[in-house]
């Protein structure tokens, strides 16, 4: 995501790059190629006008340290700027009443319906709710069928009446089934249209006036760019929404509606969805998205989904099997099955810092890791836990087994001796140091990671 406009912000802070202080001229050189980035990715041009005017404003009455080069705080304060367009702090979603009520809107095409799901198992993941699915769009029968395959998937109750046309009375009747069965969370998903008409404005208007929700969510493509933005606006304008949540942000180069959005509709965005399964959501930070913007990656972020997915006590388990060297062939491929349910490995290598760059133009499939595996499973017990015993042989029958060749088994197992031995240095602190010593020193990188 935001990869045209982080090559951009890039190429804009070269000009500074060498210089010895900052000037009004290098400022102006500099914010033009910034202006011209923002408008390149859909932002709109008030936006852009009004952020490169408040850095420069910044930036000449800023004292350049020592320590610090013309383009470095330049970079910062873009950084500062960027999160304070984008929001500044994250905004939580309400979820307090008895049940809370959240009314999904937008157009059609949206992501609504899939969305609603994320929201459900995001609910009931994380924050340990009970949430009932309310289907209410009365116009398109497949979104009912669609939330109801949705909810078996993610084990989520679906409220539905396909004999009743009005949608508000489908959603009174849907809160009271909640109320009566102790739900703590319902969500409703409404009817888009293709484009903003009167009829479909009155309609959310009713359902919302009706039900009074605890929060009002308008989900929209973040793909459109100004097109997003603006039917954000209209919107906002008929049913005041109290956040949004932008979809297909991972297939977003350009970023136009994460940028202009929130300062154009004074309203927060709440969720950013990041891919096509149900855990693909994920909370807003503007800060983070920040940091992504200006290639310094999301190590925070990169955490957080390990956390999630990492057991503590196999954790334990798998330290002391390092400390005793006793680490095999079964916990390599239990940790590549660990990092697969993380997400995208592009958009999780992506999250490192100086990697977004690197990836530039880099196809890394979604099975990156199907080949490892293969090769792993295609071989005994005893050859997981000793790999030293693969002989010739051995390799010849893993290989066939596996639909792979003896090349590709050899770089494997020298890869996984390359870290057990690494592994071995990192119990001793001394080593350690050395170790990224070297590592810092070697410049180039290291192949194959």
């Amino acid at each position: 995501m935001f990869e045209n406009l982080s090559e951009k912000f890039e190429r804009a802070f070269k000009v500074l790059k060498g210089q010895g202080q900052i000037t009004e001229i290098n400022v102006a050189e500099t914010l033009k190629e910034v202006r011209r980035a923002l408008l390149n990715a859909d932002v709109n041009f008030a936006t852009a006008k009004k952020f490169t005017n408040s850095v420069k404003e910044k930036a000449l009455g800023r004292d350049v340290l020592n320590a610090v080069s013309p383009g470095q705080l330049m970079t910062k304060i873009c950084h500062e700027e960027l999160t304070e367009l984008m929001g500044g702090n994250e905004e939580q979603i309400n979820i307090s009443g008895n049940p809370a009520v959240i009314l999904m809107s937008g157009l059609q095409g949206s992501g609504k319906t899939t969305l609603s799901g994320k929201l459900a198992n995001f609910l009931t993941k994380k924050k340990g709710k009970k949430v009932l699915l309310v289907a209410a769009d009365v116009y398109r029968p497949a979104a009912i069928d669609q939330l109801h395959v949705l909810g078996d998937q993610l084990q989520v109750e679906v409220f539905s009446n396909k004999e009743e046309k009005n949608p508000v009375l489908i959603a009174q009747s849907a809160i009271k089934h909640a109320k009566s069965n102790s739900f703590n969370v319902v969500i409703v998903d409404t009817a888009g249209r293709l484009a903003v008409d009167e009829q479909m404005m009155n309609e959310i208007e009713n359902i919302k006036n009706s039900i009074k929700p605890s929060e009002t969510l308008f989900v929209v493509d973040s793909m459109t760019g100004q097109d997003a933005v603006n039917t954000a606006k209209t919107f906002n304008e008929r049913i005041d929404f109290d956040g949004v949540v932008l979809t297909k942000l991972d297939g977003d180069t350009r970023g136009g509606a994460a940028l202009s959005i929130k300062s154009i509709v004074n309203k927060p965005i709440k969720f950013i969805g990041t891919g096509e399964k149900m855990d693909a959501l994920d909370v807003f930070y503007p800060q983070r998205m920040a940091d992504r913007i200006l290639g310094m990656g999301d190590v925070v972020s990169l955490v957080e989904k390990a956390q999630e997915q990492f057991d503590e006590k196999e954790a334990r388990k798998l330290q002391k099997k390092i400390m005793k060297n006793q680490f095999d062939l079964n916990d390599f491929l239990g940790q590549l099955q660990q990092i697969k349910k993380m997400g995208n490995v592009k958009d999780l290598m992506g999250m490192m810092p100086g990697m977004g760059k690197a990836l530039k133009g880099v196809d890394i499939p979604d099975d990156a890791f199907k080949n490892i595996e293969a090769m792993i499973l295609s071989m005994t017990p005893k050859e997981r836990e000793s790999p030293e015993v693969i002989n010739i042989s051995r390799k010849n029958r893993i290989a066939k087994g596996s639909g792979s060749n003896v090349q590709e088994l050899n770089k494997l197992l020298k890869q996984f001796n390359d870290m057990k031995k690494m592994m071995k240095l990192m119990k001793n602190p001394r080593n350690m140091a050395n170790m990224m010593g070297r590592m810092k020193n070697m410049g180039g990188g290291m192949p194959g990671m």
